[in-house]
Order: C-alpha cells, then structure tokens, then sequence
C-alpha cells in the first residue's frame, strides 16, 4: 500500500479489513496483522512463522496513526489481532487510546528487556536501531562527537545536518533527553542544535549522512541502520560515502546511546489471541532476531549470533536504559520544544 494517497490507504484498509474478518471466522490458524513495517525482507519472518507454527499471517499495512485510527473505528468488531510500529513512541498512541490488551508470556519476558517492554505487557520491542552521530572522518576526531550534547555546543556553528524536528526519530530522542535530564536542559540542547545546522532541516536520515559524505556538513543523527545499509553495501557510492564517515555510538560513558524500538502489542479485542501471543514469541526467537539483524540492518533485542557485518564490526555499545514508553509519553512535550526553538 505504499504510495497511495490518504483517501485510498482508507479505502484499502477498509477493504482489506473486511476480507480478514472473513479469513479469522473461516479458519483458526490465523493471525491478523496491522502492520507500520514496509520492509521486503520481513515476508520471511512471515513466511519462518507459518512454516513452524502451520498459523497464517493475514496482514495489512499503513502508516501508524492510520492503523491505530482504523482499530479505533472498527471497535470490539475489529480483526486485529496485533499492531506492530517501526517505533514505540508511536505504539504508545495505541496503548494510550485503550487499544491494547496485556500479554502472559515468560518467553517475552525472559528475551525482552524490561526498558524495552511495557511493565503490564501491553506491548514488546523486537529490534532496535540506535540514533548515532555520523561524522566525517577528515574534521572529526571521535572525542569531538562522544555526546549528543557535543553538537549542541561551541564550534559546532554550520557543521550540523539533521531532519525534522516533527519525525518521531528525533521526537523520541528529545523524549529520551527529557526523561533523562529534565525539560529545562532538553530545550537547551535542541536550541542549540538549531543555531548550529548547516542547512534548514530536510530529508530523511540517509540524506543527512550523504550530506556529511559531501562535506555539506561535518556531523549528522542519524539512525544506525541506514549507516550499516552504506557500509554493507556493493554499490561504488555507497563504498565512497563509506570511506569518508565514522560512527559515534554517544554517551557511552553516561546515559547510553538513545534507540529507536521497533515492536508490537496485541489488541485487547483480538479474535485469535493464542496466535498473536505466538507470533509475538517467534518475533524474539534466534531465528526471526536474525531476520531483522541480518535482512535489515536492526540491532535484536535477545543476544543472537548475527551475520550483519557493520553491527558485527561496531560491537556492543550501552543503551538508554529509559523505558520506551516514556518517549511516548513525553512526545508532546518534545514537539513543543521542537517548535519553540525553530527546529523545523
């Protein structure tokens, strides 16, 4: 469904929701999925799911708010039985809505760490990706970038690239910083981030790196795996912007390096809730960590032997350890900072 304008995304999502209500009432070994994820390399997750568990994945896809706004129309009559995002802060929308039921399971509880599940079991992350600092190679040293708060001080005027203030990449990343340090320093930070961009925010996060490759800027954030998609990449270009930047996995020697978390929950009107239990287990498995690590680029939450060279060459690195749900909930907040300092 990508691609389509707002009024044909309704207008599919209607559709295909009926046709799943009728497949959940026709046979048992379902599960219906609503799903933020538009990623190619997921149908084997899919595909790996039903040949274990002889369960069918029915799925249909849209944008966050989209999905959450369609469960919220279809009510008790909905097909959903899980909703899965390509970040928490938004899932939190869903759980703050009343759309999401609490989940039993010691297999989620044992491979998903607590700041990366709800407390209630409400909602599960599955990979993360971590919001670095890109940097070029020939400007930078690594101490110079080894905190988000380096871009925001002096000597930094015209050397920094980023993207909107309203994508929920950087939503959630103020988010982290105001739980962590307070309102108060979280807007002094992003003041003076703006005061020191290179360019009017613009793009998305690959853009941002190959403006630093470009020498448009010496220092971007950007999330870790558009970095290892460049740095696994076969392509000539991608090899150049390769060999001008470095990577800085920030604040390892405080809070940790802020992620981004991909995961689901299950609604709490689920037709096939046995199943959607099952899917969301197979989503932490050895063998779907693997998936998401090696088929695109995404850190697993469960310690798993991966293939991913980039995540593999970069080591471990320390976390935020903020519960994701608090990035949901300080996202208004954020978004007001955002606006009141100009960062666009």
């Amino acid at each position: 469904m990508k691609g389509l304008s707002r009024r044909a995304m309704t207008l599919a999502l209607a559709a295909t929701a009926t046709g799943l209500a009728g497949v959940a009432s026709a046979q048992d070994k379902v599960v219906n999925l609503y799903s933020a994820r538009h990623y190619q390399t997921d149908e084997k997750l899919y595909e790996g799911f039903t040949r274990l568990t002889g369960i069918k994945v029915n799925r249909i896809e849209g944008k966050e708010d989209e999905i959450i706004e369609r469960i919220r129309n279809e009510g008790a009559n909905s097909p959903a039985d899980l909703v899965i995002t390509v970040d928490m802060g938004r899932i939190w929308k869903a759980e703050a809505a009343g759309l999401l039921g609490p989940v039993k399971s010691a297999v989620l509880e044992q491979r998903v760490p607590a700041n990366l599940r709800d407390p209630e079991g409400r909602w599960f992350g599955f990979s993360t990706r971590a919001r670095v600092l890109v940097y070029a190679k020939d400007k930078l040293q690594p101490a110079q970038v080894a905190r988000y708060e380096d871009i925001a001080s002096p000597g930094f005027k015209g050397k920094v690239c980023v993207r909107s203030g309203g994508h929920v990449y950087n939503l959630s990343l103020l988010a982290s910083i105001i739980a962590t340090q307070g309102e108060e320093k979280a807007e002094a930070w992003a003041k003076g981030v703006v005061a020191h961009m290179a360019r009017p925010p613009q793009g998305g996060d690959t853009d941002q790196i190959k403006a630093v490759a470009a020498g448009q800027c010496d220092v971007a954030i950007a999330n870790s795996y558009y970095v290892a998609r460049i740095f696994n990449s076969t392509k000539d270009e991608d090899k150049a912007i390769a060999a001008k930047i470095a990577v800085s996995f920030p604040n390892q020697g405080d809070r940790g390096a802020h992620v981004n978390v991909s995961g689901g929950g299950m609604v709490k009107t689920a037709p096939n809730k046995d199943s959607a239990i099952r899917f969301l287990e197979y989503l932490v498995s050895d063998e779907a960590q693997r998936y998401f690590a090696n088929g695109n680029n995404e850190y697993p939450v469960a310690e798993v032997k991966t293939d991913n060279k980039a995540l593999e060459s970069w080591g471990t690195f320390k976390m935020d350890q903020v519960n994701v749900g608090a990035l949901g909930r300080n996202q208004a907040k954020a978004q007001a900072i955002f606006d009141k300092v100009g960062w666009k």
